[in-house]
């Protein structure tokens, strides 16, 4: 099942928030949250490498260069939690992330987008809301977490969505210091927007993981 895929139904003209699972992130890059994640699969997992990237500085800069040549390619560093956007060999776009946490971390690998959906919407992750629109429940999974009677379930906004691997993509969320999500990657809302209007189909996306370098 490709648990990044679209809800069905009609597609929404604006970006849909469910009500009352909104949050807001502190810090200079943290904005809009916007709850859980998709991607399931799971992948190796390193406490240590998730507690050192959250000391690393969060950044947030755009600075598109008219003159710079050449393809463009994402490059995610899962170690820094960081991800870096190139035209060429130019840097134009830096964001801090939040990759999969623990057993849903995100695969390595050299990847392409292969979809964009602006209003994309979880079909696995969200939240359960009543006939008065008020959620009854938070974190919700469809087909693993009980659906109380009379409730609907409302999928998770994931805007500005790259899929890069079934399951896996780039899109708008909410971003701590930390691995977070369910294997996706998440970038504030502002970084999210630029990103995925300057890719393309067939962007370059190489996600690594470098060691940390221990030094006395």
């Amino acid at each position: 099942m490709n648990m990044c895929s679209a809800a069905v139904g009609t597609r929404p003209s604006t970006i849909a928030k469910p009500k009352r699972c909104l949050q807001r992130a502190e810090g200079a890059a943290g904005r809009t949250a916007l709850p859980n994640d998709v991607g399931g699969r799971k992948h190796r997992s390193n406490v240590e490498l998730t507690q050192k990237a959250s000391h690393h500085p969060s950044v947030a800069t755009w600075n598109d260069d008219p003159t710079a040549q050449g393809p463009t390619r994402i490059l995610v560093n899962l170690t820094i939690q960081q991800a870096f956007f190139y035209r060429g060999e130019t840097l134009i776009g830096q964001t801090n992330i939040s990759s999969g946490r623990r057993a849903h971390e995100t695969p390595p690998g050299k990847y392409h987008v292969i979809q964009k959906d602006a209003h994309h919407v979880s079909s696995e992750y969200g939240v359960y809301e009543n006939r008065r629109g008020e959620v009854v429940v938070l974190n919700a999974e469809t087909g693993r977490t009980p659906q109380p009677d009379g409730t609907h379930f409302v999928g998770a906004p994931m805007p500005y969505f790259l899929r890069f691997l079934d399951g896996y993509g780039m899109h708008a969320g909410f971003v701590p210091r930390y691995r977070a999500s369910h294997g996706c990657i998440r970038m504030p809302i502002e970084m999210a927007q630029h990103f995925f209007d300057a890719a393309k189909i067939g962007t370059s996306v190489e996600v690594v993981e470098p060691g940390i370098k221990v030094t006395p």
